[in-house]
């Protein structure tokens, strides 16, 4: 599996296996099982995706070592600012049946941001975190809260498809080596997508299917892709991606899809309070 190097020094799978919308009633447990007997060695799991304790138990039951599965975790909004978000990176930890989490997300960019970080960062000095980032930060957004941080964060995960391609947040984190974990690498299965001629043509040159050489176009760019699926053959075909490569001009004519908006744009007004009030991540505590 190849890896990409982090600014913190840490490497990271370059494909992830995503578990967003997957049920915790053994479905969870069972894709997991697949995706690491099919290859994956970085699984990304949530709080708010209430299935943490079935990847947990998934891992344990592989027979891999620990060390060398990449376990990735997001902390949700009603766990921020400093003492609620040590607990819940500590609830996160018993539900994965795990020490500590290769990343640690703050998934939403609202509410105290500053106190759920420093809980972060105070959790990745004492070991139960190896590296620490955000999610679905927009260039507003990470203008607003990271020149307030002490670390610099290693990821930021975000909506990324060839039809949002994210060009102003990638400058904007260049400097900083801060890479883009990708959300929703396939468009969340969008059909139009599937069917644009560029993607088509390119895949029956290089003996693909549409959503490999996606994928790996997205590999090229140097984002880090978080593909889902619960069938195992779609499960395996979305690590296949490494014995091919698009050319300059391929690459520079898959671009051209780019619509430079979402499905999702976390600066809409009303964003905030939506989250904020989405559901109870306590419930079944």
């Amino acid at each position: 599996m190849e890896k990409i190097l982090l600014n913190d020094g840490n490497e990271i799978p370059a494909v992830g296996f995503g578990v967003f919308r997957i049920p915790s009633d053994g479905s969870t447990y069972q894709a997991v099982l697949q995706a690491l007997k099919a290859g994956y060695r970085h699984i990304d799991t949530a709080v708010a995706y209430f299935n943490e304790a079935e990847v947990g138990r998934a891992i344990a039951d592989s027979g891999i070592d620990r060390k060398d599965i990449f376990v990735t975790s997001k902390l949700w909004l009603q766990d921020y600012g400093y003492e609620a978000a040590k607990k819940g990176l500590a609830t996160s930890l018993k539900k994965l049946g795990l020490d500590y989490v290769d990343l640690y997300l703050l998934h939403q960019p609202y509410g105290d941001v500053e106190g759920a970080w420093e809980a972060l960062e105070e959790g990745k000095s004492k070991g139960l975190i190896k590296s620490i980032g955000v999610s679905n930060m927009t260039p507003k957004l990470w203008q607003k809260f990271v020149p307030q941080f002490k670390t610099m964060p290693a990821v930021n995960q975000v909506e990324f498809n060839p039809y949002f391609q994210q060009t102003e947040l990638r400058k904007l984190l260049a400097p900083t080596d801060v890479k883009i974990e990708a959300w929703g690498p396939l468009g969340q299965g969008n059909s139009e997508l599937f069917a644009e001629p560029i993607i088509k043509q390119l895949a029956e040159k290089y003996h693909k299917d549409a959503g490999q050489l996606i994928l790996r176009f997205e590999n090229q760019l140097g984002i880090i892709v978080l593909p889902k699926s619960t069938h195992a053959t779609r499960i395996k075909s979305n690590l296949d991606l490494f014995d091919f490569e698009l050319t300059d001009s391929e690459m520079a004519t898959m671009a051209k899809l780019d619509r430079g908006h979402g499905s999702h744009n976390p600066d809409a007004p009303g964003v905030e309070e939506m989250l904020l009030s989405a559901f109870d991540v306590h419930e079944n505590d």
